[in-house]
């Protein structure tokens, strides 16, 4: 782009670029901090749909305070840019990662990789949200193990009380691979929406694939559906039973049958190993 500052933010480089928006490195002159910003310009700031979600993002993660989800600061406009300013994390995502080293290299970080995403999505419940699109993509990761939660653009209040039996039906938004049978079907959801994406996530983690692939969107919102549930140990012998089995439960079709809450998930994980044979450390720890 032309300009070399957005509102109060000088940018320095650009760290990846989507359909829609752009995330850049930025300083902030005046304080002398460092940080990223989601950007739109040109056509993408003139959407009002991907303003809308800039926007409700920041509204989402202004009052967020944990070390796995990455901290919103500030939404803005600025000669026809819109932007949102966030903690800089310097780490690509844990769907890059895999794609870059693949399952078996990235195994001596993947338990800690998985317990400390869990953590973070159990803290974003507490606070009343539901992120309704967990996925690998939005999950930072460095290959030390650290990890943040991002992109809340979807993300709902939780409904309590009587109000979840007469929300009516969600618009169905997400991602295929990763999407639970209530929210293909536009059902009203909880946490246990996000335990199954979670469960889809850690399948591919330690996998290599997520748990269900289709020939067509409909084939495969259609396992999601009714398929049964692929064993994990079938793509990595490694895995514990036991462990195998908590991400069968994550990965129920009825959200009764699934833990409760990720905070369930976090204790039952804290007592299950996930390896029968723990990998060699990795002997870089740069991202």
């Amino acid at each position: 782009m032309a300009q070399d500052n957005v509102g109060p933010f000088r940018l320095l480089n650009k760290i990846r670029e989507g359909k829609t928006c752009a995330i850049w490195d930025v300083m902030n002159d005046l304080k002398g901090e460092r940080l990223a910003i989601k950007l739109l310009t040109g056509e993408g700031a003139k959407n009002r749909e991907e303003v809308a979600f800039l926007k409700h993002e920041h509204q989402v993660g202004r009052g967020l305070e944990h070390p796995q989800v990455i901290k919103i600061y500030e939404f803005g406009t600025d000669r026809g840019a819109v932007y949102l300013a966030m903690e800089l994390f310097p780490a690509p995502n844990i769907k890059q990662q895999l794609t870059t080293h693949g399952v078996e290299a990235l195994s001596p970080v993947i338990s800690e990789c998985i317990f400390k995403a869990a953590d973070g999505l159990a803290y974003f419940h507490s606070e009343g949200w539901i992120h309704r699109d967990i996925k690998p993509d939005n999950f930072l990761m460095t290959l030390g193990g650290e990890v943040k939660l991002i992109d809340f653009a979807l993300a709902e209040r939780k409904k309590g009380g009587l109000a979840r039996f007469f929300s009516g039906k969600s618009k169905v938004q997400g991602t295929r691979s990763y999407m639970s049978p209530e929210q293909i079907r536009g059902q009203s959801l909880d946490q246990r929406a996000d335990i199954y994406s979670f469960g889809c996530m850690v399948h591919e983690l330690l996998g290599g694939k997520p748990p269900y692939t289709g020939t067509s969107t409909n084939d495969l919102l259609n396992k999601h559906l009714r398929s049964a549930i692929p064993p994990l140990q079938a793509s990595n012998q490694n895995v514990t039973d036991a462990f195998a089995q908590l991400v069968r439960r994550m990965l129920a079709k009825k959200p009764e049958d699934r833990p409760d809450t990720m905070a369930d998930f976090v204790t039952e994980m804290r007592n299950t190993p996930v390896f029968k044979v723990p990998p060699k450390p990795i002997k870089k720890t740069a991202t």
